[in-house]
Parts: C-alpha cells; structure tokens; sequence
C-alpha cells in the first residue's frame, strides 16, 4: 500500500514507450445508453433476479433497494476517483494512483474475475427466452452470444452506442409490461414487500431472516454493478471531468429505477408464495395476459442479453487492454494486447475476453454466481479505501468531481461491505481469495522485482491536472 504511483511516476510511465490513447467520441447521453447497457436491467431482472426470489421471497425487492442505497456511495467513490483519475483502467488506474500499486493489481485481478464471468453468466439466460420460438441449450446458446458480441465489440465505439440503444429502449419497454402487468394483477398489498416471507420446501411459508439479506446483499450489489462502466470509458468520453460523474450517478438512479419496480410489481402480482418463490417470470407475464405477449416479452429480454454482451465486452476488452499499456505482463503480451484495430478497438483484447467468455458459459453457474458477488465486495471496499485517500498530498487540489458526505461515505460503505463479506459462502470466498493470492504472488515474484519496468499505471497526458 505504501508503494503508491505518484503524478511523476505517471509521466514517467507515458514517456517511456509512449503509452496508447483511446479516441474521445462520445458524450455524457452516448456514455449513459452504453453503461445503461452495460447495467442491462431487464436482462438482470431476468436472469439474476429470479434467483434472488428463491432464496428471498418477499424481502427481494427490500434486498435490492437496500443494495442501491450501498451503491450510492460506491457511486459517489467511483464519480470522484473517476474523474480524478480518468484511465481506461477504471479501478484498477484508481487505486493504484492513490492507494498503491500493489492495492491497485488486487483490485485489477478482482475486476477481471468479474468482467470475465458477468457476460456469460447473463448470456446463459438467452436459451429460456428464446424458448417460445425455438428450443436451445443454454451453455451453447450463451456461448453463441458471447462469439456474436465479440464481433460487435470489435467495431467503432459510436457505432456501438447506437445499436445498443436501440436494444435498450426494447429492454426497458419489456420491464414496463411486466411492471404494469404485476401491478394492474396484484394479489397483495405493499405490506408484502417488508413481509420477508419465502416458500419452504413443503410449499408453507418460511421467515427470510435479516442474515439472509445481508447475504443476499452481494447479489444485490451486483446487479446494479454496470454504473462502472462509465470509469471504464472516461477515455472516450469527452470531457471526463463533469461526463463520468454524470453517467454514473445518472445510470445509477435510472437502472434502479428500471429494476426495482418490476420486482415489486412481480411481488404483488405473483399469485401465491411458492410462484414467486419459484421465480418463473414468463410464466407468470403469460398468465397475466396471453402467449402473445409472453412471446414479445421474452425476446425483448433475448435482445437485452445479446446487448448486455456487446456492452461487457467493450468494457472488458478496455480493462485488459488499459493493463498492457500499463505493462503488466511479459513484453510480448503486452504488445499483443495494446494494439488497436481500424476502428479504434482493442481487437486483440476484445478477442482474448470474449473467446474465454464463450468457454465460461459451461461452467457451473452457482459457482459463477458466488465468486461474481465476493469479488464485486472486495472490489467496492478497495475503491472506498482509494476514495479515503483521494484528498491527500497532490491530488487535494487535482480538478475533479467531489463527493458529498467524505469521508464518511467511504468509511461507513468499507464497514458495511467488510460484514457482507463475512456472510458470504466459506467455497465462494476460498475460490475468490485463492485467485487473489496466486495474483499477489504472480505481484511478489514478476511485477515488484521490475517496478521500474513493470506496473506502470499511466493516466493519459492530457487529462493530468497541470
């Protein structure tokens, strides 16, 4: 932690091999429809909510509502480290910066757990909405997805935002019929959302205790993860300084809002304990109205997840791409993945995330699921350590956004997301720490011994602070 990059270090960094910058070429509402996509809200509603009604019932909406408030104060870390430190590496460039380069590889190897197992475990999701039309293995149908996004990722980014726009507004006109459906069919009151009720094994009701919640809460954090998105791209924003706080705060209340009134309406609307704790939506869509519109709904919430993908492996491909500039790996890799394509991408990166992401769609999606939610809290708590350190030395007078409530904000989000973690499943969190433990070993043997040469956590020249 003490080895920390420094404003002079980050020149050096630029100097020396002249480090690769991405175009600008978008703006704060291009930025949003892609981070927007990124957060996929009905494709999430679809694929990851549904687990979350089995283990919680009632109390998932709470859940979830609870997780947004937490994410936003790990919106206000990311909007003020963000714009303080502008770098395709999103967190990654962050807390290297501020927190030290060690801090910073954990952090990068933690994002790349959760880049590289998202956009499959979305994908999978594609088989059973497609399911009206046509029938499809999942692991196949998901890693169709993924090849499909990766040859989207390789085009332009502007051209991206476009096409997933489109898909977006599909996404959310899907999430609006199931929201007017669940309302307009209520079976319950609003008292059933604080109800924590689930259905046990003989169909009774079972009481969702607050420990289940605070579980659930890593779930939870997850799905409203994507507002990162907008880090990621703050090198091809234009003007980082007000664009990144914009979109993430703005994705942020919008994918909430997107999310959180379909789960309520499917709560009111579900017609007993043991269908909602099943979590079959487009049964419950067709019961609501007729085949017709179950159909539409579902290949609405297909599209979603083919866009969800197009968007993730954008993003991911600028995380590794960002960490061969930054070289952290031998020569040759690192030549590899920093070089661009016709269109501005980086082809190389884009194809090294999207080809192993189409392996991962036959991997256990529990285990998937697990390892997402551990390391997206240990992520969240390292950003907020960065952020407690963001107003120190040379960096307390660096133009940037500022959060609101610092610095207790980020102290009292590093309690919370400590405890999270300490309700997690003892497998998921071995998986998690053994990966990260191979990571700071690969850091203690190759990256430290090399630091004048390895680890170079670089911010493009010109968006420095003079």
């Amino acid at each position: 932690m003490t080895d920390t990059l420094t404003p002079v270090e980050a020149a050096v960094a630029q100097a020396s091999g002249g480090p690769k910058k991405l175009k600008r070429s978008i703006g704060v509402v291009g930025g949003t429809l892609l981070t927007l996509s990124c957060v996929t809200p009905a494709s999430t509603l679809f694929v990851v909510v549904p687990d979350l009604f089995g283990s919680l019932g009632t109390a998932t909406a709470l859940t979830i509502a609870i997780g947004s408030l937490l994410c936003v104060a790990v919106a206000f870390c990311y909007s003020e480290l963000g714009t303080l430190v502008p770098s395709a590496g999103g967190e990654y460039a962050m807390v290297s910066t501020l927190a030290g380069r060690l801090a910073g590889w954990l952090v990068f190897v933690l994002s790349l757990l959760v880049v590289m197992i998202v956009p499959p475990v979305i994908a999978m999701g594609t088989a059973d909405y497609l399911a009206p039309l046509v029938h499809l293995d999942p692991s196949w149908t998901g890693a169709s997805v993924m090849l499909l996004a990766t040859l989207a990722g390789l085009l332009d980014l502007r051209a991206n935002a476009w096409i997933t726009g489109v898909f977006l507004v599909l996404e959310v006109i899907a999430a609006a019929v199931v929201a007017v459906l669940g309302f307009t069919h209520a079976e319950r009151g609003a008292g059933s959302l604080v109800s924590m009720q689930v259905a046990g094994p003989d169909g009774g009701p079972d009481t969702v205790t607050a420990l289940l919640v605070v579980s659930g809460l890593a779930i939870a954090l997850f799905v409203t993860q994507g507002f990162s998105t907008a880090v990621y791209l703050s090198e091809e924003l234009e003007n980082p300084r007000r664009s990144v706080a914009r979109t993430v705060l703005a994705t942020l209340a919008i994918s909430a809002v997107i999310l959180l009134v379909p789960v309520a309406a499917i709560t009111l609307g579900a017609p007993d304990l043991a269908a909602l704790t099943g979590g079959d939506i487009s049964t419950m869509v067709t019961a609501w109205s007729n085949s017709a519109v179950g159909t539409f709904v579902s290949l609405c919430v297909a599209l979603a997840i083919i866009n969800a993908g197009i968007v993730m492996v954008i993003q991911n491909s600028r995380v590794l791409f960002a960490s061969a500039r930054d070289k952290a790996w031998p020569a040759p890799v690192n030549s590899l993945f920093s070089r661009l394509g016709r269109f501005g991408s980086p082809w190389v990166s884009t194809l090294a995330v999207g080809v192993p992401g189409a392996a991962l769609c036959f991997v256990n999606l529990d285990t998937l699921y697990g390892v997402t939610g551990v390391s997206v809290t240990g992520m969240y708590l390292l950003v907020a350590a960065a952020a407690l350190l963001s107003r120190r030395g040379s960096h307390k007078h660096t133009p940037a956004w500022r959060m609101p409530l610092w610095p207790a904000a980020p102290l009292l989000l590093m309690v919370v997301l400590v405890y999270i973690l300490t309700q997690q499943e003892t497998t998921y969190l071995l998986w998690t720490g053994g990966i990260t433990a191979a990571a700071t070993l690969y850091w203690a043997l190759y990256l430290r011994p090399r630091k004048q040469t390895r680890w170079l956590v670089s911010v493009p020249e010109d968006e420095q602070a003079s």
